[in-house]
């Protein structure tokens, strides 16, 4: 069973499944949460699930690579108050080891992008750090960003969106976020 599937379950509806989780005090000072089917999707871009690091400033040499990152499932929970939904989107990834790889830390760009038809009205990259194991072993990692924030539209009505997420272009600005 994935680390997602056990995550989803903590979206359930069910008011008792959601005592378990948070403790009546702790709900007293929460903000509303939002139904699933109200919640945004959460879709990996196909040009954008992969990321490759190759050694040496090398380029599409498979000899020279030094790992290889891919995000493959992904879930969201939501809140909302009278201005804002806020949706806290994770998604499963992968890290495989090239024949380059000498293991320790690689940080990953992931980028989570919100748009309301064309126009987009987030956008965030998260320099993600993720631990190489020696030997050659692929690892697996949970990516989380809790903030993603999307204004209510006219009248504190909820827009209709598409949130993204996939690897950023090289270069991009971004902040640092060490995995837990």
């Amino acid at each position: 069973m994935s680390l997602l599937a056990v995550v989803a379950g903590c979206n359930s509806s069910n008011p008792s499944d959601s005592l378990a989780v948070n403790p009546p005090a702790a709900q007293a000072n929460a903000v509303t949460p939002v139904v699933q089917a109200n919640c945004p999707t959460v879709t990996i871009l196909d040009a954008n699930a992969v990321h490759r690091v190759y050694a040496g400033g090398a380029k599409d040499d498979p000899q020279k690579l030094a790992y290889q990152v891919s995000l493959s499932d992904t879930t969201r929970s939501c809140t909302a108050n009278e201005s804002t939904l806020t949706v806290n989107v994770l998604a499963q990834g992968r890290l495989v080891p090239g024949p380059m790889s000498k293991g320790g830390r690689a940080t990953v760009p992931i980028r989570v992008t919100v748009k309301d038809g064309d126009g987009e009205i987030f956008g965030e990259t998260t320099n993600f750090a993720i631990d190489v194991p020696a030997g050659g072993a692929g690892t697996q990692f949970i990516f989380n960003n809790d903030h993603v924030a999307i204004p209510n539209g006219p009248g504190g009505a909820p827009r209709s969106v598409s949130v993204y997420i996939g690897f950023a272009e090289q270069g991009a600005k971004a902040k640092t976020k060490r995995r837990t």
